[in-house]
């Protein structure tokens, strides 16, 4: 999630138009942040598919229900064999608390459009095989009122795995990562992401901090009166690179879809 790049203008001008974290060309997803305490983040779960007899991990997202999660709809829109593990810290070893499940039904938001990334309506639910058990290493996320929005500066955490350094290997283990939100004002300014961004969306990040490959779907958890709650899906960078000047990680706003998924989940 945390990259230090240096570009010059001109290149940043270049090549700042939007890409989903899934698709841009570089390798590095979590780059710095803190490895979190195992399970601090109880709902945050791993997206992962068969692919030559094994698992890998191909996205994040929140347990919302114990039979839901929520994710980004780019992260789903081809039908593969998806599971989702519960209760996960290192994902390279089984320590006990994880629950494997599979994905029984994906419902992608009708008005998502995987040709216009600026569109918006990057979220989808998955509907798991069986319920999650709930205890101390697997909880339900916390979702927003129906439309509200955060103020500009309030500091949020972005949570993943990915790459520790630039060039460096994987984390084996979550992280995270501070990212002020950045209001919608601010963020829709032409030398900013202009109108790439709507109103149903939240930038949050800033030129060393940002979401990256890897962390799409996952959670934008922010502190609200004492509460951690999940205001954003992960969903687009900059095809400059993941921690452009003026190109913070964009993501879903939750509470712009809370009527939809109520009558997705009942």
């Amino acid at each position: 999630m945390l990259r230090i790049l240096l570009l010059s203008v001109l290149a940043a001008l270049a090549l700042a138009e939007p890409k989903y974290l899934e698709d841009l060309a570089l390798e590095e997803r979590v780059i710095g942040g803190d490895v979190v305490k195992p399970n601090s983040w109880p709902w945050q779960i791993s997206l992962q598919y068969m692919e030559g007899g094994s698992y890998s991990l191909y996205c994040g997202g929140s347990l919302i229900k114990p039979g839901w999660v929520m994710t980004a709809a780019h992260c789903v829109e081809t039908s593969r064999n998806w599971r989702v593990v519960l209760g996960e810290h290192n994902i390279t070893i089984h320590e006990g608390p994880e629950q494997y499940l599979n994905v029984s039904d994906v419902y992608i938001h009708p008005n998502w459009d995987s040709n216009s990334l600026s569109s918006g309506y990057d979220i989808a639910l998955l509907r798991l095989s069986t319920d999650a058990t709930l205890n101390s290493c697997v909880q339900l996320a916390t979702l927003p009122p129906s439309g509200q929005v955060l103020p500009h500066n309030v500091t949020c955490y972005i949570t993943g795995w990915g790459r520790t350094s630039n060039g460096g290997s994987s984390s084996d283990v979550l992280r995270q990562a501070p990212l002020p939100v950045v209001d919608y004002n601010t963020c829709s300014r032409s030398d900013w992401w202009g109108s790439y961004v709507k109103d149903n969306m939240i930038c949050a990040g800033n030129s060393t901090q940002a979401g990256c490959h890897g962390d799409s779907g996952g959670p934008l958890n922010c502190l609200v009166s004492g509460q951690y709650v999940v205001h954003g899906v992960t969903s687009f960078g900059s095809g400059a690179g993941c921690s452009t000047y003026k190109k913070p990680t964009v993501f879903t706003r939750v509470s712009a879809y809370i009527d939809w998924i109520n009558g997705i989940i009942g």
